[in-house]
């Protein structure tokens, strides 16, 4: 029994495990193996990613496809899978008049622009053999720019929304839609398979699988991730090679660090452990030791990556960055400080990486989860590195009585080290050096360890070399960088508007590895641990 997974530009495989289903890759040609998708496959996912937008849906691709659904097998499409099979997707968002993609209409569904975030909880109403049996919350995450749906089709799940649009809401809406022949399933839910175990085992038996069926699923899924893992985004022609001196000399700084935390919790226990404490005690100690022993100090090194201003380019910098590193073989995790994710899928599609469910940094009511227990979490993770990208400037919402409501305050709480991003495009090449050596000597008055920066569109890297002297010699910063101007479109190339990933991501890779020193700037990044917040009096004493 075989699942395919559409394997085509802008799609995001690697993005959820997707119960652990998929077991084939199905290319732009519509074949798996050598044989039509038709043929060889008893259902198929379409994932989530900007298929819609990159027009990477192919007619071979199509044809078998329109085939599968026909013939009563298995279709589910996840967010722009979703809208693939459907009716139509106006991504016209920002723009004076609809832009309208056509889908292959395998449903009545209509797209147009709503913007969600955040995780939801999502519910199942009317008869479909997805949700059939379930009455518990549906749990996982929307991750979408054109989420608006209207439809004929049966609706199947809803999901109740607190946030859209970047505001604050409070309503329901269409999260899941079925064919006529319920066959053809159609969802915004990201997760909705990793998170809801009754989901997976409908499908099970939608496609008749006894316990041999599953084992074998499960099995060939292994071999589906190893595949996915041989390259930087779809068909990109960029292999991943271990090199293996640049891991050692990483997981070497990340373990040395978590060795002498070992050693410094054996020391306080041995401290601790003396005759007078009594004999519960002594177990309640023995516990705490071997629990932090066993379980906090594997944590990766992290890097925060933050900018002087919105719009200087921080998540073309963080896609170019975790591209260059898992291109060397490094796991590298991605993670979002405030709520849109959107902004770090683009270095997802890179590293063909999860969306974990603790990617969002909560500032203030913003994302999902809190600081300390995103780093305690990373803890029990696989990755050497992991690249926190900042929300708009890393200084404003500083001043704010919601706590922490800023960049620099997760940064400080944690000592997390970061790489300062200014953009030249607005005020030139040499306000933004004033810029940005004035910001790197107020975040380190403040106790922030800057260990690197980055003038950003560089279009003139002679007029860098003459400020470069100015930057290091007035913030004692040795490592200061200029990265050129890539030649990206406003639609297709902006993770808030409109985006063709395997355009977007692609090209940030390339940038980074010809401008930066990509080796150097992973050793900035450090093993990190929650210590406190600053206090409001703090704060304002830096403004005085």
């Amino acid at each position: 029994m075989k699942i395919g997974m559409a394997y085509i530009k802008g799609a995001l495989p690697g993005f959820e495990t997707f119960g652990n289903l998929p077991t084939d890759l199905v290319k732009s040609n519509g074949l798996v193996n050598g044989v039509p998708a038709n043929k060889e496959l008893d259902g198929l996912i379409i994932p989530g990613g900007s298929i819609v937008e990159s027009e990477s849906m192919t007619n071979d691709l199509a044809i078998e496809i329109k085939k599968m659904a026909n013939d009563g097998k298995l279709i589910l499409g996840i967010c722009s899978g979703f809208q693939v099979i459907s009716s139509s997707t106006d991504i016209g968002r920002n723009s004076p008049f609809p832009i309208v993609k056509k889908g292959l209409n395998l449903l009545d569904v209509n797209f147009s622009p709503m913007i969600s975030n955040d995780r939801v909880e999502a519910y199942s109403l009317n008869e479909s053999f997805l949700t059939d049996g379930v009455v518990e919350a549906i749990l996982g995450f929307h991750c979408h720019t054109y989420g608006k749906i209207s439809t004929n089709n049966k609706t199947i799940i809803k999901s109740r929304l607190k946030r859209a649009n970047y505001d604050n809401v409070d309503f329901e809406t269409i999260s899941g839609v079925i064919n006529d022949d319920g066959n053809v399933v159609g969802t915004m839910v990201h997760g909705i398979l990793d998170n809801n175990p009754q989901i997976v085992n409908n499908i099970f038996k939608f496609l008749d699988s006894d316990e041999e069926d599953k084992i074998n699923i499960f099995n060939r899924n292994k071999l589906f991730k190893e595949k996915i893992n041989q390259e930087i985004a779809i068909d990109s022609g960029i292999v991943i090679k271990k090199d293996l001196d640049f891991i050692n000399t990483i997981s070497s700084k990340k373990n040395n660090v978590n060795i002498a935390n070992k050693a410094n919790i054996t020391n306080n226990f041995n401290i601790n452990n003396n005759s007078n404490l009594t004999g519960d005690s002594i177990i309640a100690n023995s516990f705490n030791f071997d629990k932090n022993l066993n379980s906090n100090y594997n944590a990766p090194l992290a890097l925060f990556i933050g900018s002087t201003s919105s719009d200087s380019g921080k998540t073309f910098i963080t896609t170019g960055i975790a591209g260059a590193l898992r291109k060397r073989g490094l796991n590298v995790g991605i993670l979002k400080i405030g709520s849109d994710i959107r902004d770090i899928v683009p270095g997802l599609y890179l590293t063909n990486g999860l969306m974990e469910n603790y990617a969002s940094i909560k500032l203030g009511n913003l994302g999902w989860v809190d600081i300390e227990n995103v780093l305690n979490s990373l803890k029990s993770s696989s990755y050497d590195i992991v690249l926190i990208e900042g929300a708009m400037s890393v200084l404003i919402g500083l001043l704010k009585d919601i706590m922490p409501y800023s960049g620099v305050e997760i940064a400080i709480s944690s000592n997390i080290p970061l790489l300062l991003v200014s953009s030249v495009n607005k005020s030139g090449i040499e306000s933004s050096a004033v810029d940005i050596t004035n910001h790197i000597n107020f975040l380190k008055k403040m106790g922030l360890k800057v260990n690197g920066a980055i003038l950003n569109r560089i279009y003139d890297f002679n007029i860098f070399k003459k400020v470069l002297p100015y930057i290091k010699n007035h913030s004692n910063l040795e490592n200061v960088f200029g990265l050129g101007k890539a030649n990206l479109p406003i639609r297709g190339g902006t993770p808030e508007v409109e985006i063709k990933l395997e355009d977007f991501a692609i090209s940030a890779h390339n940038q980074v590895e010809k401008d930066l020193d990509i080796e150097l700037i992973a050793k900035m990044a450090e093993v990190v641990e929650f210590n406190r917040f600053l206090s409001s009096e703090e704060i304002n004493n830096f403004f005085k």
